[in-house]
Parts: structure tokens; C-alpha cells; sequence
């Protein structure tokens, strides 16, 4: 560890003693990231003088190579994503050839899409430090006057936009834009390893929809994608685009190097059971002690209200030390003038410490870094290494910091530094022919041309849908072979969820509008009587209209806060697979859940105890999606004392455990278990996908049932509490209250279904099920929309 060291007060201070002033108790595993040095090259023949000028004007003389090899590849106009680290310049390998064709007043014109309009803006700013003749840039989002969108129209050979305005307005709209499409020489698809699951599905076929209203008008665009590090980039890139793909992978920029440090909150005893101290209050004071030292720090929290609990408390930690003043939270739902402020404040220094969602995990340049603090595995390597990354952006090495949450994944984790640091990224999946979402595109694109064979054969399964909307009167198949749109209303596709300006939360008294949320969550977050979070100040919902689309609220600093319950019924439609293995039988298939939030519960702060509980009256949800589950034969389990307690902990625990063999987090899958369900008629658990059609999670979890359940048995059972605790069976969102219980009895059924495992196994496909139409449902809350598009 010699040599490690962060910055205070710009002097350089041992990393060991950042650590010991954190109080290093809980620490449980330290790993060095060690620095590397960059590598630089030649600039390609193919790029101008002027442009090398240029760039030479913002100190970059020379490129590094995986930036030359990327950008060559698109210049000679072959689809290329460079996949490399944080800060590794991938920004210059897509600008390189935009650059060129401008400075050379060529007709070709690039389009620029980011996940989040704060990215978008980022990268104009970036774009306009260079001097090179002949560029002119343009942002096009939600935020655009029309007028200014008249103009990039028109003169723009560089727009910056975002899938959402893609989707909604630029392809429905396309005729106005038919001198970008016709002339359109780059696609730019930044972070594109954000476009995973359902999100992924639907960027995909708009995606589709613009290549080939791109080829419609004779343009045949070259695809260049910048993505965090991932396994296998090329065939993710090739899925979201149908076509063939180069991928670039080898990082030649420097790194200052990192020390790591994987914490779990200290434990104390409560009537003689441990009990461990909260992750967000861990947090808090981690991000406290830092700022004071000078430190400039990003905690990232997977929930919008986590976030402002955080900087709430490291706030009032500081007291009235000056210091407290710079922190401030940051998340989706704040209004745009608020976020773009915050973004400058932390970007300029004026802000020490940031208490942030999964927003500000993207390529925004906050510069500066010192440290960053994860409250919590984030549920994806890749987001973890990308966070991590967000810190030691200059020369000096920075201090990373991954507190483990009070859950199965975490506790293992923590406890086994080699399922992080020693096994690769996993690959962004997306299965864009999910039917559920590629209906409604099908849809979309025959409104803006007619389909032809070809547009089908595309993707698997589009003739099946397309001959079920025409039974449903929404496409028409012609002679010759073609379908056109005859539907009445172009059909609204989110692409996602619920779409991210669904409540208003506005104060009753007057109007003022204070933030927005997903329709779906504002059932969970901010239903009548709910407490709502925001910018440190807490209000109570008054009333959640949802055909208004509002949620009214006052200020108020109860004493207590609110979580809200929900009960689930679950129903399987169709089995795919079946595994028999003996007295016990794994299946994967297709079920509908009907979700309904019934009630709340008022906590007492800061012990949690339950003050009383309100009943609600909100409308069920209803989701179509995949499954995987789990039986075994009664007569197997004589002498379990608490069948059903033993069922809903194991349920709770593989829930838990799932996100380390799939590309999920545990907010992304639900669970239900019963001691004798009405489909199969035995004990049964059952783990879906949080997605109308399936993501693909719960079939990763059918093919890995072994590693999957071989993982929550060992969390489980190694585990130091003697009946159960949220690190190994009771689960943060259960709707039950986490009861019953039985952390015995979940050992006792998972180790039987394991050894069942290793007897002879029968395995059974049966054909899929036919295609249903889908209800609405709720979507997990995401903090990477761009507000309004």
C-alpha cells in the first residue's frame, strides 16, 4: 500500500489514513488497483492538418492507439464500439472522423445520442473548445425551442440528442429531417452499455427504425459506440443495431491507480441477536469525515430517496461547520435548471460532496475527483468498475470505498473480494425481438414506412407479430407483400417504463412544483400520506391523483417515515423448460403478476419501529413476463417445521443473490412463494422478471440454477445471526413485513433441491406460448431519463 494517496487540501495524504479516519472496523477486504501509463501514437494519415491544429489548441498532441484504431475503423465505415475505462478518451475516437468530414465541408452529418441530455450538453461543451472550421453543432432534446430545431434541421452537421427525442419526435417527424437522414454519415450511440433489458429492447428497434429510414432517404450511416468496459462489446453492438461490428478493447490511457476497500457496517447487539448499523448512515458519515478533510467525494445511492437522506445526514453531521454548505444531493425528478447548477457547482469545485443516483455513473466530466463512496454493490460489475472510475481522474490515486447494504449479495461479496475482482465484466443483454416490446415498434415503423420482407427478417419472430396486429386491425398486409400502418392513433411506446414525467409532485398550498416521478412508482413513493423526499426537505403527499397525474404535498419533519406495502398474485400461463430431478423439479415459463399496494406503515425514526398501519386504495398492476420456479414434493420435507416461513426465505435469499450469475439487480426481479400454489399444486418459489415480456434474467437464472442456488445456500448458511437478518433472508421490499421466516428451514430446502441436482435429470421443452397482449405494468424507477425529451 505504499504510495497510495489521496488529495487534502491539495496536499497529497496517504490513502492508509483516509481509511483510518473513516474508522476502519468495518473494513473487510483492501485491493490496490495499480497505475498505468499511457501509451500514445501517431495521428492517422486520413486526419487534416487543421484538425490535428485544432486539437493540439485543447494539449492533445497525439492520440492513444485504442482512439486512432477505433476512429480508422469508422472513417473506412465499419459499425466500431470502443469499450475501455473511465476517462480513457473515448470521446475523441467518434469525434475524430466527425471532425475530419466537417473540417473538409463535406455534406455528410453525424447524430450524436446520449442516454441523458445533462451528457449530451456535456459533450457540446466539450465539442465547442474545438476550433475546426466547418462544425457546427447543435443540441436537439426536450429543451429546444422549435425554432432552434428548425435550424439543425437546416444547417446543424452535428446533432446531439438523445434516444427519447429519436423516438418521439425526430422519426415520427422524419420528412422534416430529411436532409440530416439523406446525408447522415455517423451514428454516435455513447455509453452504450446503458442499453441493456427492457430500456435496451426498445433502443434497439428505434435504432432499426432509424438506420432504415436512413436507407429510405440513401444514406448508409456508420454506426461508432463508446461503452464501458463489457464482455463481448462487438455482439452487443451488433444487437442493438443488426449489423456486424468491430469492437476496440485495449486501453492505452493512463490511470493514477486506485485503492479499493470493501466495507461492511459494524455490528452491535440488540437482545442478544447482532444487528448491523444502515448503509445510508454509514454513508453519510463516510461522506461527512471526507468533506471536512477537503476531499472531494461522490457517494452513489440506488435510490432517489437514499440519496437525500445521505446528504441530509452528512450535513447535520457537519453542523455548523462551513463545509456542510458544499453537499448537496443529486438525482432524476429535479427540474432542469436545478440539475444543470448542480452539475456546474460540482464541476467547478464548488461542491465538496455529492450524494448522487446511478444519474451522474455516466460520462458527465466532473473532474477533480477524490474519492467516491458506493452505498452498496450497484448489481452489475460494470456499473461497479464504471463508478469507481468516477474518482482519480488526474494524476493522483483515489480512494474507492463499497459499503456492503444489509443483503444476501452484499454480506457475500464483502466476504468474497474474488467474485468482484477477479471475474470479468458481464455483457449488456437485450433481446430486442421480446414481442412485447417489438409490437409496438412494428407499429411505429410501418406508420413511418411501410414494412417489407426484409424489415422482418430481421429480427426473429416479427412475422408472427406482424400477422397478430393484423388480426387486431392495426397493420394491413398487402400484395406484394408489404404492411402499412391503418391503425386510427399513432400507438404510444415508452421506451421507458412508464415514461419519466408521469407525477407532477406539486405543494398544495401553492402550485409550486417541486419534482416528478414515474407513474408506476408514485404508487410505492407517493401515495396519500406517504413521506416524500427532496433536496434535505421532507413533505407528506396530501392526495395522489393519477388520472391528474399529481401528488400534492406539504412541508412537514415528522418523526417517522412511511413504506408501503403491496400484496402479489401470480398465475402461470405457459411452461417452456422443465428440469425433473426427482423429488424436486425446476421450470422456467410464462406467468402473469398482479401487483396491488394496499397499505403503508409509519416507522418511528431512527429505530424503525412500526407506529400503525394505513390501509390505500390504489388499482392493481399487471404484468406478463417470464419465470423461473422451483418444486418439491411434500413428503420430502417431513419433520420441516415451517414450510412456508422456509419458502419465503429461501424466495428472499436467491432474489438476493441472482444479480451475481444475471445482469440485474435485485429491484429488477420479484418473487412469490407459497406452500402449495393452485397451478402446481406443491410448495413452490417463484423468481420473475420485473419486465412485460421478460428481460432475460430469469432465463440466465434457469440455465445457472446450480452456481445460482449453490451462491444463496452458502450466503445463507454462513451468515452469523442465528434466526435470519436482512444479510442473508429478510428482504427490503417484501410486502409481507419479512414474515414468516425460517432461516433453517430455507437451508434444509435449498441443500435438498441441490442434492436433487446431482441425480439423474430429465429434461423437457415444450413449445412456446403464443403471444398475449400485455396490460400495463410497473417498471423499477430509473434515474437515467433525460427529464422531457
Amino acid at each position: 500500500m505504499s504510495g497510495a494517496c489521496g488529495i487534502i487540501g491539495g496536499v497529497s495524504v496517504p490513502t492508509e489514513q483516509l481509511i483510518d479516519a473513516l474508522d476502519a472496523e468495518g473494513l473487510r477486504h483492501l485491493r490496490r488497483l495499480p497505475p498505468r501509463r499511457s501509451v500514445r501514437c501517431e495521428w492517422p494519415e486520413w486526419v487534416p492538418p487543421e484538425v490535428r491544429d485544432a486539437l493540439a489548441g485543447t494539449g492533445i498532441t497525439r492520440p492513444w492507439p485504442h482512439q486512432a484504431e477505433a476512429a480508422t475503423h469508422a472513417f473506412e465505415g465499419r459499425d466500431v464500439v470502443v469499450a475501455t475505462g473511465t476517462a480513457s478518451g473515448k470521446s475523441l475516437a467518434y469525434l475524430l472522423p466527425l471532425l475530419t468530414e466537417a473540417s473538409a465541408e463535406g455534406e455528410g452529418r453525424t447524430l450524436y445520442l446520449a442516454p441523458t441530455k445533462a451528457l449530451a450538453a456535456d459533450q457540446a461543451r466539450a465539442v465547442g473548445e474545438f476550433a475546426v472550421p466547418g462544425l457546427i453543432p447543435a443540441i436537439v432534446d426536450g429543451d429546444t425551442p422549435f425554432e432552434h430545431r428548425q435550424w439543425a434541421q437546416r444547417f446543424a452537421n452535428l446533432v446531439l440528442s438523445n434516444p427519447d427525442l429519436l423516438h418521439h419526435s425526430l422519426l415520427p417527424r422524419h420528412r422534416m429531417w430529411r436532409s440530416l437522414l439523406k446525408n447522415l454519415k455517423y451514428v454516435v450511440v455513447d455509453e452504450c452499455h446503458v442499453y441493456r433489458g427492457v430500456f435496451g429492447a426498445h433502443v434497439a428497434l428505434t435504432l432499426r427504425r432509424l438506420l432504415r429510414l436512413a436507407e429510405h432517404y440513401g444514406a448508409n450511416p456508420t454506426v461508432i459506440a463508446a461503452s464501458a468496459t463489457a464482455a463481448d462489446p462487438a455482439a452487443s453492438l451488433s444487437v442493438l443495431t443488426g449489423r456486424p461490428a468491430a469492437a476496440v478493447t485495449e486501453d492505452a490511457s493512463p490511470s493514477p491507480g486506485a485503492t479499493v476497500a470493501l466495507w461492511e457496517p459494524v455490528t452491535y447487539e440488540i437482545d442478544g441477536e447482532p444487528q448491523q448499523a444502515s448503509t445510508l448512515s454509514e454513508t453519510a458519515r463516510m461522506l461527512a469525515q471526507l468533506v471536512r478533510r477537503g476531499v472531494r467525494t461522490l457517494a452513489f445511492v440506488p435510490s432517489r430517496r437514499g440519496a437525500e437522506i445521505v446528504a441530509a445526514e452528512a450535513k447535520s453531521r457537519l453542523g455548523a461547520d462551513p463545509a456542510s454548505g458544499r453537499i448537496a444531493a443529486y438525482r432524476a425528478g429535479y427540474l432542469r435548471e436545478h440539475r444543470r447548477d448542480l452539475e456546474a457547482d460540482l464541476r467547478e469545485g464548488r461542491l465538496l460532496g455529492v450524494a448522487t443516483t446511478n444519474a451522474l455513473e455516466l460520462g458527465i466530466d466532473v473532474t477533480g475527483l477524490d474519492a467516491v463512496l458506493l452505498c452498496g454493490y450497484p448489481g452489475r460489475l460494470a456499473s461497479f468498475w464504471q463508478q469507481i472510475g468516477r474518482a482519480g481522474r488526474g494524476d493522483t490515486e483515489a480512494l474507492a470505498v463499497m459499503l456492503a447494504k444489509d443483503d444476501p449479495l452484499d454480506t457475500f461479496l464483502v466476504h468474497h473480494p474474488e467474485a468482484i475482482f477477479d471475474r470479468p465484466v458481464e455483457a449488456s443483454v437485450c433481446d430486442p425481438s421480446n414481442p412485447y416490446v417489438l409490437a409496438g415498434h412494428l407499429c411505429l415503423a410501418a406508420e413511418e414506412l411501410p414494412l417489407r420482407e426484409a424489415d422482418l427478417e430481421a429480427i426473429p419472430g416479427s412475422r408472427e407479430v406482424a400477422e397478430q396486429l393484423c388480426e387486431q386491425k392495426l397493420l394491413r398486409r398487402r400484395p406484394g407483400g408489404r404492411y402499412y400502418w391503418i391503425g386510427s392513433e399513432r400507438p404510444e411506446v415508452a421506451l421507458r417504463g412508464s415514461g419519466p414525467m408521469g407525477v407532477d409532485i406539486a405543494e398544495t398550498s401553492t402550485g409550486r412544483l417541486i419534482g416528478t416521478i414515474d407513474a408506476a412508482a408514485s404508487h410505492r413513493l407517493v401515495h396519500t400520506g406517504a413521506l416524500y423526499l427532496h433536496q434535505g426537505e421532507s413533505f407528506i403527499v396530501d392526495e395522489l391523483d393519477l388520472d391528474d397525474g399529481v401528488a400534492l404535498v406539504h412541508a412537514a419533519k415528522p418523526p417517522w417515515t412511511t413504506m408501503a406495502q403491496e400484496i402479489t398474485h401470480l398465475e402461470v400461463l405457459a411452461e417452456r423448460e422443465r428440469l425433473e430431478m426427482g423429488e424436486a423439479t425446476l421450470c422456467l415459463g410464462e406467468v402473469e403478476v398482479t401487483s396491488n399496494v394496499i397499505s403503508y406503515q409509519r416507522r418511528r425514526l431512527p429505530s424503525g419501529e412500526v407506529i400503525d398501519t394505513q390501509t390505500l386504495d390504489l388499482p392493481p398492476q399487471t404484468l406478463r413476463t417470464v419465470a423461473v420456479w422451483w418444486t418439491v414434493e411434500p413428503e420430502s420435507l417431513d419433520g420441516l417445521k415451517d414450510l412456508a416461513g422456509s419458502l419465503h426465505a429461501a424466495e428472499h435469499a436467491s432474489i438476493g443473490l441472482l444479480p451475481l450469475i444475471a445482469t440485474c439487480d435485485r429491484w429488477d426481479i420479484g418473487g412469490l412463494s407459497t406452500s402449495a400454489h393452485m397451478d402446481t399444486e406443491l410448495p413452490t418459489v417463484f423468481v420473475y422478471d420485473g419486465h412485460p415480456g421478460g428481460a432475460g434474467f430469469a432465463e440466465q437464472a434457469f440455465r445457472k440454477w446450480r452456481e445460482w442456488l449453490g451462491a444463496t445456500r452458502e450466503a445463507i448458511g454462513s451468515c452469523e445471526c442465528h434466526f435470519g437478518c436482512p444479510s442473508c433472508i429478510q428482504s427490503p421490499k417484501c410486502g409481507n413485513g419479512n414474515e414468516p421466516l425460517s432461516k433453517r428451514g430455507a437451508l434444509t430446502l435449498l441443500d435438498r433441491l441441490l442434492k436433487a441436482g446431482e441425480g439423474p435429470v430429465k429434461a423437457t421443452v415444450h413449445a412456446q406460448a403464443p403471444i398475449q397482449e400485455a396490460a400495463p405494468t410497473e417498471q423499477k424507477e430509473a434515474d437515467l431519463w433525460p427529464g422531457d425529451f
